[in-house]
């Protein structure tokens, strides 16, 4: 068993007993993520991970607990355990085995959604994914990029459509695709309202790398063989910014 954790973690006590013990006892699951919460606000849950990543229709990731940049205060209302789509490369555990007949994470993505294109890989071989709240771990986030760094933004735009190339079923990549290079431009135009032009740059950037990289995603679709769709609640695009939700409603 292997506990894959960011150098910006704080751990608490005991906090590797409850991950260890399901990874133990159950045959199917093979990655274990605690509740994330902030170091700068111990209250609050925090953005990488909070309490169980999921993805909307569109491949848009996002965590109970963390839509977009609303996080939610820790009222206990996640002290459960779930099964979820993507478990936090801040603090995960992961059975050895799995993580390498999954082929562990893509060396090209350098940072940003490794994780989830790992779990999602995990998906496809059968494996379930769990949340618990019976242990916690404080990260600080931002230690690697912060997010007023452009080169965050090329990877995390250039990773997700890397993503969605490799593991979505074949007859849904042309329309998802399609729509999230649109959003990608709608999100181009938002950052230059801003002022921040170079974070519109860095996503052209980033669908340049992505049509460059299309013959080498094809192969490794090959030896992913993908075969699990994602779960689709309605996009929390539409949820955040036209529906003014806080909090996802269904998963």
């Amino acid at each position: 068993y292997w506990c894959l954790l960011n150098s910006d973690v704080r751990v608490t006590q005991n906090y590797i007993l409850t991950p260890l013990e399901i990874l133990k006892t159950s045959v199917d699951i093979v990655a274990v993520q605690p509740k994330i919460k902030s170091e700068r606000q111990p209250d609050h849950f925090e953005y990488a991970g909070a309490a169980g990543g999921f993805l909307d229709y569109l491949g848009y990731p996002f965590c109970r607990g963390r839509l977009f940049q609303h996080i939610e205060e820790d009222n206990g209302q996640y002290d459960d355990e779930i099964e979820v789509f993507w478990t936090t490369g801040a603090c995960m555990f992961i059975k050895r085995s799995a993580f390498e007949e999954a082929g562990g994470f893509d060396t090209t993505y350098f940072a940003h959604q490794e994780e989830i294109d790992l779990c999602w890989r995990l998906h496809h071989q059968g494996f379930k994914l769990l949340y618990t709240s019976k242990s916690t771990v404080y990260h600080l986030g931002g230690s690697t990029l912060t997010n007023h760094n452009p080169f965050k933004t090329y990877l995390n735009f250039r990773n997700s459509l890397f993503t969605l190339v490799k593991n979505l079923m074949a007859i849904e990549i042309p329309f998802i695709v399609f729509n999230r290079l649109l959003l990608d431009g709608v999100a181009g135009i938002v950052f230059i309202l801003q002022g921040k032009p170079k974070h519109t740059l860095a996503i052209l950037k980033a669908h340049f790398s992505f049509y460059f990289a299309i013959p080498r995603l094809v192969k490794q679709r090959r030896r992913i063989q993908p075969k699990f769709r994602i779960r689709k609640p309605l996009s929390i695009v539409i949820q955040h910014f036209i529906l003014n939700r806080k909090k996802i409603i269904k998963y």
